[in-house]
């Protein structure tokens, strides 16, 4: 499905992987889309087909679902496979969640739980590396759905790092990049996380319902003021300006907040 930008534009449309009937690119989408660039949007799991190139496509960005990267499924294993395309073209990759763990297995490095199937779900702490730090600034908080991480494969440059599932966001090479969180997720996106995955808020280390909705009045403004930035870097090359403002690394009025 090609989704049109509001204005015309020069772009090649930017191929989005989704993983059920029903999921949504969110705030990815949505910026992109205010940015430009098209959306060519193809769910493998219902049969859709993977281009072959990506001549025709300004890059790709796959996103997470509730399977795992190690799962035997077919489309699994495609995606996986698939992701050599954008990288042998050197074409912007951006991997979420699920995305960023197939990656990092199709550069060989492993994906799985901790011991005591530990899991982020909710609001946590997120700390640049030296490397990410030079890149931009990042926020202090970022949300989580996820029971397994990812490590970093030889080649690959860690750029920012958490406590539970120390691997955060990393970069291979100058246009693929991957993040273990979650910034693409609308109001109405995370409302229907906390009804759908209330079952999930029993396992160790997950937060209740109450504290997602709680934390996204306090965390998300910064978090999506980073995403647009972080959306540049990826698909317009630009370098984002570590600047002193404080709009990552500190949270704005929740009176601000609602409003967004």
């Amino acid at each position: 499905m090609l989704v049109m930008p509001p204005r015309k534009t020069d772009f090649f449309p930017v191929l989005v992987v989704l993983h059920q009937e029903r999921s949504s690119s969110g705030r990815v989408g949505q910026m992109l889309l205010e940015k430009g660039f098209p959306l060519d949007i193809r769910r493998p799991v219902l049969g859709e087909a993977l281009p072959q190139t990506l001549a025709g496509h300004s890059g790709a960005v796959i996103f997470g679902g509730p399977m795992s990267a190690n799962d035997p499924d077919p489309f699994v294993e495609q995606e996986t496979d698939w992701i050599g395309v954008p990288l042998k073209e050197n074409k912007p990759y951006l991997g979420i969640c699920l995305g960023a763990q197939m990656m990092v297995r199709h550069l060989g490095g492993k994906v799985g739980a901790k011991q005591g199937e530990i899991t982020e779900i909710g609001w946590y702490p997120l700390r640049p590396t030296e490397h990410g730090r030079l890149l931009m600034q990042w926020p202090k908080m970022v949300y989580h759905f996820h029971r397994e991480g990812f490590d970093v494969p030889r080649g690959v440059k860690l750029l920012a790092e958490g406590d539970a599932y120390p691997n955060q966001a990393i970069r291979y090479g100058d246009n693929a990049w991957g993040v273990q969180f979650h910034a693409e997720l609308t109001r109405a996106m995370m409302q229907r996380w906390v009804v759908h995955g209330a079952e999930r808020f029993t396992m160790p280390n997950a937060q209740q319902g109450s504290e997602h909705l709680e934390g996204r009045m306090m965390f998300d403004a910064p978090l999506k003021a980073w995403l647009s930035e972080f959306l540049d870097m990826v698909f317009l090359n630009k370098k984002a300006v570590a600047a002193a403002s404080p709009r990552y690394g500190a949270s704005m009025p929740a009176t601000e907040v609602a409003q967004s």
